[in-house]
């Protein structure tokens, strides 16, 4: 578990050495420290465990720590991507969740038909599960974010072809 000094002294190392980022792991505890100009999941605080979660208030306005079940997001400079179908955005910033539970199968996989109103996911933000419904009748051609991924709003989850 990190302390509050310890997160502290993460936030203020990326900020005097202009750094983009940095990512800490101890005891199952990750840490993700973004600098300026850095893609930013949220806001807080969060130290992330294989079970619970504890979120702390921010202590640095330039510099802000997320944390993510996966490495630093490399920057989305890459060419435009050809979308088939139609983008369903993410309404909200949360957790996207493909299963109602970790046991569970997914909503939906690549490949699958849906109806206009089907739940695709689980958005949760600030521990309410949001369910995101289908916006048209179509087929999943793509679902961008992993399993637990933070997503923001605006972000793409899934591509649907009518």
């Amino acid at each position: 578990m990190f302390t509050f000094e310890q997160i502290k002294e993460l936030i203020e190392m990326v900020a005097t050495h202009d750094l983009q980022g940095l990512e800490v792991e101890r005891s199952g505890f990750r840490v993700q420290v973004h600098g300026k100009g850095a893609p930013v999941a949220a806001s807080p605080v969060v130290l992330q465990a294989a079970e619970p979660t504890v979120v702390a208030p921010t202590v640095a306005a330039a510099p802000v720590a997320t944390a993510a079940p996966g490495p630093l997001p490399a920057a989305a400079e890459a060419e435009p991507e050809e979308v088939e179908g139609q983008v369903l955005e993410s309404p909200i910033v949360g957790t996207f969740y493909a299963a109602p539970s970790p046991d569970a199968d997914p909503f939906v996989r690549v490949g699958d038909r849906v109806k206009k109103g089907q739940v695709l996911c689980i958005v949760e933000a600030m521990k309410l599960m949001n369910e995101i419904e289908a916006d048209i009748a179509g087929e999943i051609t793509r679902i961008y974010p992993e399993n637990a991924q933070p997503v923001e709003y605006g972000e793409p989850l899934f591509s649907i072809k009518p």
